[in-house]
Order: C-alpha cells, then structure tokens, then sequence
C-alpha cells in the first residue's frame, strides 16, 4: 500500500490561489496596524518548556506541543515513566499563541524599545487540537498589543486598528462587545464561588454559546463550584440580556457589578462612538491571564468572533519582575480569510503567454520582461493539444487574459489578448 501523502491532521497546504488570498489578507492587515503606528517584531517558533508551561496560557497549555530533548536514553524514559511526569523530557515547545513570546519579548529587550511599545505579530502557532472544521493544529495569528500604557488609550488604539483592518478587508459592520474581568469575578463572588475554582467557573461560562444557561448551571453544580440557593440559570438569562442601563441611576445597580470596571467601560463606549458597541457580562474570552478589560469583533453575518483581546497586566512581571502594564488584540485570521476575495483594483493584471515550440527562449523571456515592466504578472506556458483544459487551469489559478506567442511574435505590442473566464 502507499505511503500516505496528505499533511498531518489538522494542517493544511495551500494551492497558490489560496495562497494569494492569504498573502494579500495578511498584506492590508499589516498596512493598516503600520498605519496605526505599531512595528512588526518575530519570534522564535519555540520556547523554553517551562515558561510555555508557567500558568499563563490557561487550558491551552495542555494544548502545546513539547518537543524532546536531544540524547535522551532508556532510563531517561522509565524515569519519566515512573514519576508521571511526560514533560521531563521536554526542554522546549512550539507555541501555542503569541502573547507568551511577546511578553518574554519585552522582557529580554525592553532597554532597545520605546517607553510605549506598539508591536504587531502575525505568525504560525500550534496546538494539539482535536481537529475540526475551523479548528486546526496549525494556524495563523496576527496579534496587535500595546506594553507601557496604563490608560484606556491602549484599548481604544487597539479597537480602533482592529476595526479599520476589518473595514480594510470589507467586513464593515462589526459590532465590538465589552467585559471586565473584575465584573466577572463580582457575579462569581455572588454566586459563593471559592477564590480557588474561579478560573475554572470561567471556563465552563465560556462555553454558554455552545451548551446553554442549563447546561452551564448543571456543570458548576456537578463540579462543585457553585451550592446552595444560587439561582446560576436564571442569572446567566438575565445577564445575556444586560444593556448599558445598569447604572443609569434608574434601575439600581446589580451587587455584582463592580462600578470602576463598568465606568470604564462607558468610557470606552463614549470615546468610539462610531462603533457599535456592546456590554456583555457574560463574555469570558479563555486565556487565564487577562486582568481587566476583554473584548471580541462579532459581525451579523458570521456566528462566531472575528477576534478578541484584552488586558494582560500581571503577565510581564512573571519575566522581568516588574509590573508593566499590557493590553492586546488578535484577529482570528483563519475565520476571515475564506470570507474575502481579493478584489481586481487590489492586484495587478495577470496574463499568460501561450507559446509555440518554435518560439526562442530569448524572445520569450524579452516578452515576459517587458510585461512585467509594465506592471503585469506574467507566466509562460507551452502549447498543448488540450488547449481548453490549459486556459481551464491558468483561469482557476487567477490569471486575467491569455495571449498566443508565435515565430512572427516580435514585441509586446503585437499580442493579441484574450480574456480568461468570459
């Protein structure tokens, strides 16, 4: 039997029409969040096991993929075998997001950058999903984050950008939905959820999208998070449909709001008031190190976010010993990309040059360099008998117009195109 020959699960290869759309999708978001004022960095793909593994990255932490340590021999494998403790014979891993390497980033060359460092990072990460549709083991990120800014001002630049580059895409329209991490802790804390089971309460709220205020009330009880006479059901009904009145002075507010956090987030709302703009106490967002406010892009047309952040306060000072104020943002790039197609005006014209076997390589090349002079994308492809099947091909493959390329062929002035597709 073959050897199989398609990609690992949950990986992808890329024909070069997807390629392209990728290509260009990543090319208008860097030029916006450069014309937002924030600088591309890069990081290694891996990093140091243990920090990958600090408590940092929440749930997707178990999700990393360790990679072993060099030389290792038998009784390196009984004794990790005998202790239970895999990651022993890992010394580092392929990261899982790019929030973690940032802070390390920062951390390692903090002298070399601005007081207020605005950074852009859109790569690969890995995790060891189970693979499904739209969740795969290997996937793009294109993370925004501003370090050093303590004020709203970096959540507000960050929106901003965020929705320009959406705009950018063509997917106007997008609605932004706010929370605070300290709201949520005020509703854990009138539910009597211990200090010690907070964070895993908010991993089971973050699934109400996918199992409901039933199925998440039933979780916290079977879990023992939350007993007694809380009402966890009702409550969540109640808040899914929480609007910006809670502290209008009409209806008194909640006891589980906390009134710093929700004045903030006003605030917000007051300083974009050409976004629409939403409260959601019940917007979670999954990693366990965000501090305070957290956000996601929703759009009507799509039943999932677009993207999301938040700020991360605490996470640069487990590096530096420092406390450095952090708030970032990523567009969930493997969700958009399928949704664009790259427009005609945002690309040059693209031909193909039909040759005969008579025509000279010189010649050929001389066409081609000339096109090319002239702004077009040019590919040479030799005459076959099929000739349809040929034209097909290069159609699928995003070329514009076709033109035959002859003995008398002599400049490019003297080609007839055709257009492709027609």
């Amino acid at each position: 039997m073959a050897a199989s020959v398609t990609p690992p699960r949950g990986m992808r290869d890329f024909l070069p029409a997807e390629k392209a759309r990728r290509e260009h999708a990543l090319g208008v978001i860097r030029g916006v969040y450069a014309a937002h004022g924030f600088d591309e960095i890069e990081t290694p793909v891996m990093e140091d096991s243990s920090r990958l593994h600090a408590g940092l990255g929440g749930d997707n932490e178990k999700l990393a993929f360790a990679v072993m340590k060099r030389g290792l021999g038998a009784d390196d494998l009984a004794r990790a075998a005998a202790s239970g403790d895999a990651l022993s014979l890992a010394d580092l891993g392929l990261r899982y997001d790019l929030t973690v390497p940032l802070a390390r980033f920062y951390a390692t060359h903090r002298a070399a950058l601005p007081p207020v460092f605005r950074s852009i990072q859109i790569a690969p990460v890995w995790r060891a999903e189970r693979p499904q549709k739209g969740r795969y083991r290997q996937f793009v990120q294109c993370d925004i984050d501003i370090i050093g800014e303590e004020g709203a001002l970096a959540e507000l630049e960050l929106l901003t950008a965020t929705v320009a580059a959406l705009d950018a895409l063509g997917l106007s329209g997008c609605t932004i939905r706010l929370n605070d991490r300290r709201i949520l802790a005020g509703i854990l804390g009138s539910w009597g959820v211990p200090d010690e089971h907070r964070e895993r309460a908010l991993i089971t709220i973050d699934k109400l999208d996918k199992i409901g205020t039933g199925g998440v009330a039933a979780e916290l009880a079977e879990l023992g998070i939350v007993t007694g006479d809380a009402d966890v059901a009702g409550e969540l009904e109640a808040l899914t449909t929480a609007d910006w009145h809670l502290a209008d002075g009409v209806v008194p507010p909640p006891s589980w709001l906390d009134g710093d956090a929700y004045a903030e987030l006003l605030a917000l709302r007051a300083a974009l008031p050409d976004a629409a703009i939403e409260f959601d106490p019940t917007l979670v967002r999954g990693m366990g190190y965000y501090t305070g406010t957290i956000f996601e892009i929703a759009h009507p047309d799509y039943g999932y976010s677009l993207g999301g952040g938040g700020r991360y306060d605490g996470m640069i000072g487990r590096f530096l010993g420092q406390e450095v104020p952090a708030c970032g943002f990523s567009i969930g790039f493997e969700r958009i990309v399928d949704l664009l197609a790259v427009r005609d005006e945002e690309r040059p014209r693209a031909v193909v040059l039909v040759y005969d076997a008579e025509v000279p390589s010189g010649r050929l090349l001389a066409l081609k360099q000339e096109l090319v002079a002239s702004g077009s994308r040019v590919r040479l492809e030799r005459r076959v008998k099929n000739l349809r099947a040929l034209l097909d091909r290069v159609t699928a493959d995003g070329f514009d117009a076709f033109a035959p390329v002859g003995s008398e062929t002599t400049d490019a002035a003297s080609l007839a195109f055709r257009e492709l597709g027609a």
